[in-house]
């Protein structure tokens, strides 16, 4: 986990600008403004991606905004520069979801991934530009889906962990029928300002309770749990210095413009006195390739990297997350060269040790 990668394992990509949505804890700056990516944009992040992509797996996130508010015509121009061989993703919010989007993914081999933060109580903060809760709307758009037969993953923001809460939010998702499930304790980035500072022991219970609901009926991908596991095997292996990549993955996010950010796609939109606009070039002026190549001596880029470094030599938990997330330390530090955070505290630490305070608490006595 030293430097970064010259290839990505995706690109992010932003189609749009705009969500139809205004939920209350997004980070996005820009989410009232219909700006899209021009077709141009896409052609030259495909002229890079190609070679990627014949060499092995590679995705493009197609990530906004909300990306279906692009329109089917739009999205599809931007999708077809790729040609084959590239899997594409989606992250939306469903509720423009319908029978033609359906075969719109089906036509395109596109997996969906729906953010819903869980049954209808639990998602009072999604809602529409005019106030109202989006929840009838996903759901109808998750119907959709499954009357196609398509499947889908989902992604749940928890902004208050307390007792239960796990338990119900996973059981939530085993009858909604996602295969995949990602949870995100609610983050201080972007727009949202709100804290994220959480009681350390709620926060390490929500996980073990995750835990413990996921173990009783493992029908889904649990994200973070399975993270956590392979993780604490490693350890147990004495392999876990293998299971980082050698290198940081670059995670390239495309803006609508053709600007390209690395590591945190949070950071696409914004600007800073300091660190400017924290892009590294432009796809319309250098090949994304040539970008990443050079990422390192983007300045903001290279005090990053003195954090991670900082990291590893002051964390334990360093070999669980390789130094956490470029957008955590800014937005709440205010600057890339720190370490600990409480996005860190909440998602990292407190997540490998809820999965340990569960195993203890489960673990067979002793013959």
């Amino acid at each position: 986990m030293r430097g970064i990668a010259a290839v990505p394992s995706y690109v992010v990509m932003q189609p749009t600008t705009l969500c139809n949505l205004d939920c209350v804890y997004c980070y996005l700056p820009l989410r009232a403004a219909d700006r899209r990516m021009p077709v141009p944009v896409a052609e030259a992040v495909a002229a890079s991606v190609r070679p990627w992509a014949a060499s092995g797996r590679f995705s493009v996130v197609w990530h906004g905004g909300e990306p279906l508010a692009a329109g089917r015509d739009h999205l599809a121009a931007l999708l077809a520069p790729f040609g084959p061989g590239v899997e594409h993703h989606v992250q939306t919010n469903a509720t423009l979801i319908d029978d033609a989007w359906c075969g719109f993914f089906a036509e395109h081999g596109i997996r969906v991934s729906v953010s819903v933060d869980g049954p209808r109580d639990r998602n009072g903060e999604r809602v529409t530009r005019g106030g109202r809760p989006a929840y009838d709307r996903i759901l109808a758009g998750v119907a959709a889906l499954r009357r196609h037969g398509l499947p889908f993953s989902a992604l749940a923001v928890v902004s208050r962990p307390e007792p239960g809460l796990a338990t119900e939010l996973y059981d939530y998702f085993l009858e909604l029928g996602c295969d995949v499930l990602g949870i995100n304790i609610e983050e201080t980035e972007g727009v949202n300002t709100r804290t994220n500072a959480r009681d350390a022991a709620a926060v390490t219970g929500f996980w073990a309770e995750l835990v413990g609901a996921w173990r009783r009926d493992p029908r889904i991908h649990l994200r973070e749990v399975e993270w956590s596991l392979r993780y604490a095997g490693a350890v147990l292996a004495g392999a876990a210095d293998d299971l980082l990549p050698r290198r940081l993955d670059p995670i390239p996010t495309v803006a609508h413009d053709g600007s390209v950010v690395v590591l945190s796609p949070e950071l696409a939109g914004f600007t800073d006195p300091h660190y400017g606009d924290f892009s590294s070039g432009n796809v319309l002026t250098t090949p994304l390739a040539e970008i990443l190549a050079g990422a390192g001596r983007t300045p903001w880029v290279r005090e990053f990297l003195t954090g991670v470094e900082a990291c590893r030599s002051s964390c334990p938990y360093f070999g669980f997350c390789g130094g956490g997330h470029a957008a955590n330390r800014y937005f709440e530090l205010g600057r890339f060269d720190g370490t600990e955070t409480e996005h860190c505290r909440n998602s990292k630490i407190r997540l490998l040790e809820g999965v340990l305070e569960h195993a203890r608490d489960h673990e067979s006595p002793a013959a």
